[in-house]
């Protein structure tokens, strides 16, 4: 496989050794027949001690070079397919970081999960059996056929007509087990994603008592992934008796036939008993074969799973010669017939969006539900790239940009308020990982967080459990907006960032807000009038496209939509624009 070569590249040194090992192993395997057939027929039949004695000891130092082999074999194998898979897991971790939204849901998450844990782990357990057998079979068996065809040519004969019958079920069995490898793979990522749904929706299952509906969606699932499993099982479980009951009817022919050519004197004892260990080794040789054949079509569609990851190209890339942002103490935004259609979408999200933002401004959308005002902020730090049209950074189009230098100027606060395992002052600190304390307190009392923070037992070093599930919507917003904060960027997006704050805490903080950016930008999408009245200029989407632009008050007068909106929040001295 492609894969598995290409990371076998960078671990040369320890497969020379695997190599030297696997030789010494062969050697020492196939020596000690042949010297315990001459025992047989010349010490024990001419009663010589002394040569007992001598090949005794040789054997005895072949044993101890053996066990020094398998010692050496181990641990290559173990190493190399160990680190193979961290090097795999690796690279499939770097990859999905730098995917799109579009390839991440075209994957799904649960199924990146599969294939970084559990894909990657069937290409480790086939790379250590390969490594121990992959160049250990065919010189046990070369030998070993060699060496029986040189003890006996009849009794060779046997051995032979047996083996084109078990390559013939290895062929079949393979043949049989790729598509249920296939299947029971897509069964896993079926389960991943159904524990995962629960576990993040266990709530809203619980509110609407539907624990019975979704265990018996569950059970579905795992039954299915059980039958597939159960069928693979069978089939690998059913070939190694098949193997030995063949093998042993090959022996039952090879002791009738041997009895026969002793007596007539043509076969020696000790010929008899080297062959049988040549027997041996070469039918144990066949079936490592037939194991990794059999073992092939599962780690065969991991590697496709993995290399599916691997190979895509991520739509949202570096342009080969990147330019550097400006320096410059006044910054602004321009969108110019801007269009927007998802990647998988036929009709367009955004249609001739056209505004500019400028140092110090707060520019607010708003609008009804999917009018596209998340998706307009997403095309800023380039989650998606615009379909037509231009985005301006300080007179610089963003696809010409280095993303990280231009992610590096923004401070995102996403709409669904996210927070990793650890303490509150290291999710702040993510914004800024060199952040002191001092910065860290700082944002936090902007960002309205400070007070529930020092009422936790630990402060910020209260840790945030998985799922974020100890601290409420409200506290994860703030923690967010700290976060962004803490960056002092030049862009802030809030995307509807205070939609779980109550009108107190909301009021506070914007007021925080204003004399804290100072020059920076400052992006507001939001769903209450309120929250952007004050700001210097407000953008209404209405499907996809500008409604009107212009303050609270020239809104009121000049455009529906917003006095709609407007109406339907604020009261009657609030709406009053003259």
């Amino acid at each position: 496989m492609k894969l598995i070569l290409h990371y076998l590249k960078r671990y040369k040194g320890l497969l020379v050794l695997n190599i030297i090992a696997i030789f010494g192993f062969a050697l020492v395997e196939l020596g000690i027949p042949t010297i315990v057939s001459d025992m047989i027929d010349t010490g024990v039949m001419n009663q010589d001690t002394g040569y007992l004695i001598r090949m005794g000891l040789l054997i005895a130092l072949i044993a101890v070079i053996g066990v020094c082999g398998t010692i050496l074999l181990g641990f290559c194998c173990a190493k190399i397919s160990s680190s193979v898979t961290r090097d795999i897991r690796g690279d499939v971790f770097k990859k999905v970081q730098s995917l799109s939204h579009h390839e991440m849901n075209q994957f799904g998450v649960s199924s990146l999960i599969t294939r970084t844990n559990n894909d990657a782990f069937q290409i480790m357990m086939f790379l250590n059996v390969i490594l121990r057998t992959a160049l250990l079979t065919p010189i046990m068996v070369i030998i070993s056929f060699t060496l029986t065809i040189r003890a006996s040519l009849n009794l060779s004969l046997i051995i032979v007509a047996t083996v084109p019958i078990i390559v013939a079920g290895v062929l079949i069995v393979g043949k049989i087990s790729g598509p249920i490898s296939d299947r029971q793979q897509k069964s896993l990522d079926s389960i991943n994603r159904i524990f995962r749904e629960n576990l993040t929706g266990i709530r809203v299952i619980r509110s609407f008592n539907n624990d019975a509906y979704e265990s018996q969606r569950f059970d579905k699932e795992n039954t299915n992934f059980m039958k597939q499993s159960k069928n693979l099982f069978k089939l690998m479980s059913a070939t190694e008796p098949v193997f030995f009951f063949l093998m042993n009817i090959a022996a039952l022919c090879i002791y009738f036939t041997a009895s026969v050519m002793i007596n007539d004197q043509t076969l020696q004892v000790g010929k008899l008993v080297a062959f049988m260990d040549y027997l041996f080794h070469a039918m144990l040789s066949v079936m490592l074969f037939c194991m990794v054949f059999m073992m092939y079509p599962r780690a065969n569609i991991s590697a496709k799973r993995i290399l599916a990851v691997l190979n895509t190209e991520p739509g949202i890339t570096n342009p080969a010669h990147p330019k550097m942002p400006i320096k410059t103490e006044e910054h602004s935004i321009a969108f110019e017939n801007v269009d927007f259609v998802y990647p998988d979408g036929d009709e367009a999200v955004l249609k001739n969006i056209s505004f500019t933002a400028k140092s110090g401004e707060t520019v607010a959308f708003i609008g009804s539900t999917g009018s596209g005002k998340s998706t307009l902020i997403h095309l800023i730090p380039r989650f998606y790239d615009a379909a037509a049209g231009k985005i301006l950074i300080d007179g610089q189009d963003i696809a010409s940009m280095d993303v990280h230098r231009l992610r590096d100027k923004i401070g995102f606060v996403p709409q669904k308020a996210n927070l990793f395992s650890g303490s509150i002052a290291d999710n702040i600190r993510f914004g800024k990982p060199d952040a002191s304390m001092d910065e860290i307190i700082h944002a936090a009392k902007v960002a309205q967080a400070y007070d529930f923070i020092m009422e936790k037992s630990h402060g910020f070093d209260e840790r945030i459990v998985e799922g974020a599930t100890n601290v409420s919507g409200g506290q994860k917003q703030r923690l967010s907006i700290a976060r962004a904060l803490v960056r002092r960027p030049e862009i802030y997006i809030y995307d509807d960032s205070f939609s779980a704050l109550d009108f107190k805490t909301d009021a506070a903080l914007r007021k925080a807000l204003k004399s804290e950016v100072g020059n920076a930008i400052v992006l507001i999408v939001a769903q209450r009038v309120s929250t952007i009245m004050d700001a210097d200029k407000i953008i209404v989407l209405n499907e996809g496209k500008i409604a009107g632009m212009g303050t609270h008050k020239e809104l009121l007068k000049s455009c529906p939509v917003y006095y709609e909106i407007a109406a339907s929040q604020l009261s009657e001295e609030e709406m009053q624009y003259e």
